[in-house]
């Protein structure tokens, strides 16, 4: 076997977790331009370095599925990685937000797409879930609010693409499952020892449910009430908690799992923008402002390490 058709073998679906992160940061530059006025359109530019990179990574991926089908149904079947495969349809549903505004009919068929392609990554997660023969408490991490938590992403473009029905049945969906994913996964931080090194980064994806749930909620109600600050408040502890731990993190070895950091960051810099401009509060305008920088910061150092990554040959290899 080449060495090209082998990292194509070992490129795994993690990957779109990359383009999670970008996106987010281009949605969060696009509400921040509403806001501050930095003189020039960021988000534009960044939106379409997005999209080349999401239709990139689709077409290799698409290329392992034709090439080595074995070593897709082994990640959809793998008790760890399965919970990754739904960053794939997160990054439609994210791109559906980021071309809402420019691009409405592109931006209702990643949502259709991609929300239709969620559901039935869900269901199918959930059944193997309850019918198990292979998981352990070992396998658990954050990254399992992925796929049934992810559902709350879906009303943020769906109220504007079909009947809010739809919209809260996805919501209700994610917003049950937080709470009890939450409890499990504590339960095994707790009592079953520390995640292992590489999995350490997804600790991060705590802050994304509340942070993802509030901008939702505003969505489907339009406004800033009582739940929707108990949402917010909550993922703006989760980031705090963190962010103090900020020595801890930036000693870990880098693995594609750092990306985890990204996306959360970007959904509470989101949900805080949106707080700004809701409450007219200069506090959240600050807050935003920090968090903003600090996303930068972190898709900057995430992007440099990365290509680092693959120049070196760390990345898609067997066994990471």
């Amino acid at each position: 076997m080449t060495e090209s058709s082998s990292r194509l073998k070992n490129f795994p679906v993690s990957w779109f977790a990359l383009v999670m992160g970008v996106t987010g940061f281009t949605i969060a530059w696009n509400r921040a331009e509403t806001i501050f006025d930095p003189g020039f359109c960021v988000s534009s530019v960044l939106l379409g370095l997005t999209t080349i990179l999401f239709v990139a990574m689709t077409l290799v991926y698409t290329a392992k599925v034709v090439k080595h089908p074995q070593e897709v149904l082994g990640e959809i079947r793998h008790p760890v990685k399965l919970a990754f495969v739904p960053t794939f349809s997160i990054s439609l549903l994210l791109l559906s937000i980021a071309y809402l505004s420019i691009e409405p009919a592109l931006s209702f068929w990643l949502w259709t797409t991609g929300a239709v392609l969620h559901l039935g990554i869900t269901l199918y997660v959930l059944s193997s879930w309850i019918h198990h023969t292979k998981y352990e408490i070992a396998h658990l991490n954050p990254a399992w609010f992925i796929p049934v938590v992810g559902n709350i992403l879906v009303p943020i473009a769906g109220v504007h693409h079909a009947s809010p029905e739809i919209s809260w049945f996805f919501f209700s969906l994610g917003l049950f499952f937080w709470p009890v994913l939450t409890a499990i996964i504590f339960y095994r931080l707790i009592f079953h020892g520390s995640l292992p090194e590489r999995f350490m980064p997804t600790l991060f994806i705590f802050i994304a449910p509340p942070a993802v749930g509030f901008i939702s909620w505003y969505n489907l109600t339009g406004g800033v009430d009582a739940f929707a600050r108990v949402l917010y408040f909550v993922g703006l502890f989760f980031t705090l908690l963190l962010l103090s731990q900020f020595n801890y993190f930036r000693h870990l070895k880098f693995f594609l799992s750092w990306w985890a950091y990204s996306f959360p960051i970007a959904a509470i810099t989101i949900a805080t923008l949106v707080m700004a401009k809701a409450t007219g509060l200069t506090l959240y305008t600050w807050l935003a402002g920090g968090l903003l920088t600090i996303l930068t910061l972190l898709i900057a150092m995430l992007l440099v390490r990365t290509l680092m990554a693959v120049l070196r040959r760390e990345i898609c290899v067997a066994g990471h």
